[in-house]
């Protein structure tokens, strides 16, 4: 009877079982009875939500604090988590529990079955929340460039009207280049600064607007303006290519789009098209503008119908210009409504003296900004004024401006007057100030006492800041020569002559009676005098790339000489310097010094001495083991190097802080590496010619801590170099491997790893290898160079062979290429699951083509250059952070692993010939016209 039952019934729970309603009754039930135990998981899942949340939102935090935008993933994530209404749920669940009995009621049951659902629910949700949190690996990315870049900008004052006939000259149809000219000091800069900003409302109108501070002397910078075109335009940056030809390159992308191109600062004329900006006009919709000092360049840069002159700023505009640079205190000071204000009149003469210009009200105003007391007031009234009468035109100026010089302390004075050695255009590097002023004596061995006097002169308006790198510094002009005019002005005795253009150096009269010598920066060929002075601490002979001669007798005469700058020049030998028992600061890098002086280990005071990248040098005569003092020795890709171990005798260095060194033999780097104190001041290191090295392994390198930099080339033998996990090396950042026929394996560790860091990576002339698969693992790298790889078929090998996941402690087999164990270099020992687990997971991304991470995530430029077996890149995949890839002279390649179902959101340019363009294969014809158009650039 019981199976007749079963057997009618069957049908029917048959069909029930198919439409999901028993497990819906039955999860009703669960819910219902397991009430309690679904609320303590959802306070456990609530718990774990807690902590994952904090997790997500501190990421999310750090991204934004590097001015990074919110994965929209993660962003829709945490509104999902806000959304989540779970205060209603405890609610409702203690005013249940206020019910002893299970079944009281009818109500009270069904009352419970919904809340138990809700429950459950939530804490499905909330496990849910928690799961996909965990999986995050990217939390922001760089945002792409603005059509305008934003400049620092503070409240101007008396601008209005100048702003306003701007605005309506960039209407005009025939107003294609627009002039703005005054003297120097008057706002030039912060008129072109806040148009800038102004044309944020107008980003309809152009599809981009570049600001450039050329501030040309008598040598234009062009690389510099190249560089920033480049930058604006995400356009990829070739050290190589000749300057002619990147103007080309410029001038046809510039032509691409309507632009607004802002100069800044133009003081000689020069041909646009020469550097790379297409002159606009009424076709192209584009428009320039320009400052200048002078009204002549803007009518020869072809501004001469479009012409707009500044003026002084007006006694109102004066007025709260210096009030804005007041604090409270002495703002209040200053506006006291008394009748015998002393403050008030002390501060109108101060603005008076100032005669409007504005540089010099933001510089005094800066200098008298924590001024309460009448007796301060009236002595900066004083300062003032002094020695008004006597000094016209610029020279008023000046005497103006010096009381914020006066101000400083005398060590900060003098190294603000040390600035104007350098070109009035361009930047100045403040690691190279800091190291000059050492040598000089300024700082007392306190290299951060420099950085403090560089914050102090930036903060008295002595120094500016520069808008791309916060290593750097430069003076405004005006400021410059008020610094040479309180250098004249004191008897010191300064030969300025840098960045002139100069092809002769100045006569030796010129030279007697200076302290400081700069002829930096010029085309002088040969200085064949001995000049007499006696009292030269600096001289500065760098960048001087004709400069091929000194005279034998050079530095016979300057026995107080402290700091000798000669790189970037042609000199090939170097005058007897043995008297120079002073100097503390020698710099010979990127020279063609062959040798050096037999007595060069006389200058007993050397602490400083710089000879990287001397391609010619030869021999140093052991002079350096001898310079006791030295604490920076720099030989990094010196053609002199280490090839001995007995040749590797810096042990009695033992102030040595910084070590650059060029090694050609495997015994040397392994005696490097044991001697502990050279090894911790190991900052760059040059692996050249080292026969019969097979294989590297960077943690051996187990005591160069401070290791910055790593460029191995032309060691023939060498088949193999692994980054492992057993951490030795902390700051490498950039990596070159060049002229290496024999490298066939780089085998680098799941993470963390010794490339970890890995910034830029260049690969030059490796023939055996076929791919660089194992670069995914560099997540912060940022430029990716490859050229003249002759076996290369791919940068990124996305199949693997079942079999090359087979390796042990013995033998491990990575991208096709098996390696064997030769020596303690060559051997890596992981557990088999370590090693397993890590490539495998690189596998699974590929092959399931879902990625777990992202790869190559900070990655902004791809340069492949002369990879002619190159046949593809790697597959298509997301590039959140790449801006350019350059392609030149690689006729195998006919795919690129961009798509417009793929995020690469800063892609903004892809460069190569328009033959290899035709070339390439597309699935999608739509799509490569929407790259062609959008992204591509004809090289």
């Amino acid at each position: 009877m019981a199976d007749a039952i079963v057997s009618c019934l069957q049908p029917l729970c048959d069909c029930l079982d198919g439409t999901g309603l028993l497990d819906a009754a039955a999860g009703e039930v669960a819910s219902f009875l397991q009430l309690k135990s679904n609320w303590g998981d959802l306070g456990k899942a609530r718990e774990s939500l807690g902590a994952v949340e904090m997790m997500v939102r501190g990421r999310v935090t750090a991204e934004l604090n590097k001015l990074n935008v919110c994965d929209p993933l993660v962003e829709l994530w945490l509104r999902r988590v806000d959304e989540l209404n779970l205060e209603a749920i405890d609610e409702d669940y203690n005013h249940l529990m206020e019910y002893s009995c299970i079944c009281q009621c009818t109500r009270h049951a069904a009352r419970r079955s919904w809340i138990g659902k809700r429950i459950a629910e939530a804490r499905d949700e909330v496990n849910k929340l928690v799961e996909e949190g965990r999986q995050f690996k990217k939390f922001g990315f760089k945002p792409a460039p603005e059509i305008v870049e934003r400049l620092p900008q503070t409240k101007t004052f008396g601008l209005e009207s100048m702003l306003a006939q701007m605005h309506d000259l960039l209407e005009k149809a025939d107003s294609n280049i627009i002039g703005v000219w005054g003297q120097g000091g008057i706002g030039k800069t912060t008129l072109l600064h806040a148009f800038n900003n102004d044309l944020e409302k107008k980003v309809h109108d152009f599809q981009v607007v570049i600001f450039i501070e050329v501030s040309n002397s008598e040598t234009l910078d062009i690389l510099e303006i190249q560089k920033t075109i480049s930058e604006r335009l995400n356009l990829p940056w070739n050290e190589a290519e000749t300057i002619i030809k990147r103007a080309r390159f410029l001038v046809k992308a510039l032509s691409r789009k309507r632009f607004v191109l802002l100069l800044d600062d133009v003081r000689k004329k020069f041909r646009l098209e020469d550097v790379g900006i297409p002159t606009p006009d009424s076709n192209s919709q584009s428009k320039l503008v320009l400052t200048s000092r002078y009204e002549e360049v803007c009518y020869q840069m072809g501004a001469q119908r479009n012409l707009i002159k500044m003026h002084i700023l007006d006694s109102d505009a004066s007025w709260n210009l210096f009030l804005s640079k007041l604090s409270t205190d002495a703002s209040a000071a200053v506006e006291s409504p008394s009748l015998t204000n002393v403050v008030r009149e002390r501060a109108i003469a101060i603005v008076q003296g100032c005669g409007g210009l504005p540089l010099a009200l933001n510089v005094i105003g800066t200098a008298v900004a924590g001024y309460v007391e009448p007796r301060d007031w009236t002595s900066a009234a004083d300062a003032i004024n002094k020695n008004m009468d006597e000094i016209e035109g610029v020279n008023e100026m000046f005497a103006t401006l010096k009381y914020s010089f006066d101000r400083l302390t005398p060590t900060q004075q003098q190294c603000f007057l040390y600035c104007t050695l350098f070109p009035e255009y361009g930047s100045i590097s403040k690691e190279q100030l800091v190291e000059y002023w050492l040598a000089e004596g300024f700082l007392l061995d306190d290299s951060e006492k420099g950085n403090q006097i560089i914050r102090s002169l930036i903060s008295a308006c002595l120094l500016q800041t520069t808008s791309t790198l916060s290593s750097k510094v430069k003076m405004h002009h005006i400021i410059r020569q008020l610094g040479l005019w309180l250098v004249n002005s004191a008897d010191r005795s300064f030969v300025v002559k840098a960045g002139m253009a100069l092809d002769n150096a100045p006569p030796a009269i010129e030279w007697k009676e200076a302290t400081r010598v700069s002829i930096m920066s010029n085309n002088i060929s040969e200085i064949s005098f001995s000049p007499k002075c006696k009292n030269l601490t600096t001289l500065l002979i760098q960048n001087n790339p004709k400069l091929n001669k000194l005279g034998w007798g050079f530095f016979k005469y300057m026995p107080s000489l402290k700091v000798l700058d000669l790189s970037h020049t042609a000199i090939t030998s170097l005058p007897e310097c043995d008297t120079l028992v002073a100097l503390q600061h020698l710099n010979l890098s990127y020279t063609h010094i062959m040798r050096l002086p037999e007595r060069l280990w006389l200058l007993k005071e050397l602490r400083h001495l710089d000879l990287s990248v001397t391609v010619a040098l030869e021999d140093t005569l052991n002079n350096c083991s001898k310079l006791h003092k030295l604490r920076v020795l720099n030989l990094f890709r010196s053609h002199y190097g280490i090839r001995d171990v007995d040749d590797l005798n810096l042990d009695s260095l033992r102030a040595l802080l910084f070590l650059g060194i060029t090694i050609y033999s495997q015994d040397v780097l392994k005696k490097l590496n044991e001697t502990h104190p050279l090894a911790k001041s190991t900052h760059r290191l040059n692996l050249k010619y080292c026969a019969e090295m097979q294989s590297i392994k960077i943690s051996d390198f187990n005591h160069m801590r401070h290791l910055e930099e790593l460029h191995v080339e032309s060691c023939y033998d060498l088949n193999t170099l692994i980054s492992d996990t057993q951490l030795t090396t902390y700051c490498l950042q950039a990596l070159t491997l060049s002229v290496l026929p024999s490298l066939e394996d780089v085998l680098v560790a799941p993470m963390p790893h010794n490339f970890r860091y890995v910034r830029k990576l260049s690969i030059s002339q490796c023939p055996k290898l076929l791919n660089i698969t194992w670069a995914r693992r560099l997540e912060l790298l940022e430029r990716l160079v490859i050229s003249s790889c002759d076996e290369m078929l791919t940068i990124v090998e996305e199949e693997v062979n079942s079999t090359e996941e087979q390796y042990g402690a013995q033998t491990i087999k990575m991208q096709d290429h098996p390696y064997e164990e030769q020596d303690d270099h060559a051997m890596v020992e992981y557990s088999s699951g370590e090693w397993n687990d890590g490539y495998q997971s690189v596998n699974r991304e590929s092959t399931n083509g879902a990625m777990l991470q992202a790869d190559f995530p900070k990655l902004r430029s791809i340069v492949l250059t002369d990879l002619r077996k190159l046949g593809s890149i790697c597959k298509p995949r997301d590039f959140p952070c790449l801006e350019t890839l350059r392609v030149e002279d690689c006729p195998n390649l006919r795919s690129i692993p961009l798509g417009t179902s793929h995020k690469c959101g800063k892609l903004k340019q892809i460069c190569g010939s328009s033959d290899w363009w035709k070339k390439l294969q597309w699935k999608d014809k739509e799509a490569a016209a929407h790259m062609e158009s959008k992204y591509f650039i004809p090289i």
